[in-house]
């Protein structure tokens, strides 16, 4: 909720640096799984916006986190380099798709995926691999409003694909505390999708956030009920979030 592609949303920049001048510790959380954490605080910080990469948790690092919870040594991958780079970094083996076996297959954003890894993936789930999904958001959005298929599409293109389980939104659970927000600090997630950023537990984050996509899909102005999956309140722009402070 900070860009589409290349272009920042409105206020982005200055709402970060006014949280940060008043010692806000921040944590950047992505759904998208397809690049590492130094790549995208480059992003980031190429459109103003001060971001290190100790600062940024992924889908790919809450995926890598939970196979090596798990003891998984071996996974096949439909993904991109940040994907690949975290599992890797996590002690597992990517193989590729000529091996006969795998503990497990990991589906992420991949945008040169093709039938030949999507056949291979089958074979091997077939022969025993679990599934486990990075996200399963079927939207990528990108600038003018756009939107191109996201690791939910790829996901949904397998037969088996429905059951599959899903990391995304769970890198709070898998994030350390930012610079600045120690033990009893308030924390604070604001995000652009009620599915996906708000399933925050309530000891994670006290105050949860909706802001406005550039393109306007939330209706503004109606409270919501202070469930777990929803957000405590909706800002029409993003500079909100600093005003009560």
């Amino acid at each position: 909720m900070l860009y589409r592609g290349a272009e920042p949303i409105d206020g982005a920049a200055e709402t970060l640096a006014t949280l940060r001048s008043l010692g806000k510790g921040l944590a950047f959380l992505t759904n998208n799984s397809s690049r590492t954490p130094e790549a995208i605080a480059a992003h980031l910080t190429g459109m103003g916006i001060r971001a290190a990469p100790e600062e940024v948790e992924t889908s790919a690092l809450a995926t890598a986190t939970l196979l090596r919870r798990r003891a998984v040594a071996s996974a096949y991958v439909l993904g991109e380099e940040g994907l690949r780079t975290a599992l890797v970094a996590a002690g597992l083996t990517v193989v590729d798709e000529s091996a006969a076996d795998a503990e497990t297959v990991v589906v992420g954003w991949d945008r040169g995926f093709d039938y030949a890894e999507l056949a291979a993936a089958s074979v091997l789930i077939q022969r025993g691999a679990s599934l486990v999904a990075s996200n399963a958001d079927a939207s990528y959005p990108v600038e003018d409003g756009l939107v191109l298929p996201g690791a939910g599409a790829i996901l949904a293109a397998h037969p088996d694909g429905h059951r599959g389980e899903r990391r995304g939104g769970r890198q709070a659970e898998r994030a350390d505390l930012p610079s600045g927000s120690g033990s009893g600090r308030r924390r604070e997630a604001v995000g652009d999708r009620r599915s996906a950023r708000h399933r925050h537990r309530r000891r994670e984050a006290t105050r949860m956030g909706l802001a406005p996509r550039p393109h306007g899909h939330h209706r503004q102005g109606r409270p919501l009920a202070p469930r777990p999956s929803r957000p405590t309140y909706v800002a029409e722009r993003l500079g909100e979030v600093v005003e009560d402070r």
